[in-house]
Parts: structure tokens; C-alpha cells; sequence
């Protein structure tokens, strides 16, 4: 198929990496806050920055992948 990209399709994958880590920082927030140790809220901190750099990786692929706009 010409002209076909699997930039959509990274797009997905991207979104779901970065659901996945904004649950994960939630869930090691809500263990160290029932009690849990230092641990957790150092894996809470990591994956919440892991979403963040996911995040403008994501609103930034087309310039990342060198793919210009089209006006």
C-alpha cells in the first residue's frame, strides 16, 4: 500500500505505554501511602516521569520521526 505509515499505529502504542505508567505511578503512590515503604514512592516517581517524557514524545513524533507539516 503506498503511502501507508504505522505512525497511527505508534500513536497507540505510545498512549497505551503512557496509561499504562500513569497507572503504575498511581498504584506505587496509593502502596506507600497504605503503609508501604520508601520503594514504592521511588518507583511512583519514576514512572510518573517515565509518562511525562512519553508524553512530549508523543506531541512531539512527527517532528521526531522528521516528518514536516503539510500546509
Amino acid at each position: 500500500m503506498p503511502g501507508s505509515s504505522l505512525i497511527p499505529f505508534h500513536r497507540v502504542l505510545i498512549t497505551a505505554a503512557i496509561a499504562l505508567c500513569a497507572g503504575m505511578a498511581w498504584w506505587m503512590f496509593s502502596m506507600r501511602g497504605s503503609g508501604g515503604s520508601t520503594p514504592y514512592a521511588a518507583l511512583g516517581w519514576i514512572f510518573a516521569i517515565l509518562a511525562v517524557v512519553l508524553l512530549v514524545y508523543l506531541w512531539n513524533l512527527r517532528r521526531v520521526l522528521g516528518y514536516r507539516n503539510r500546509d
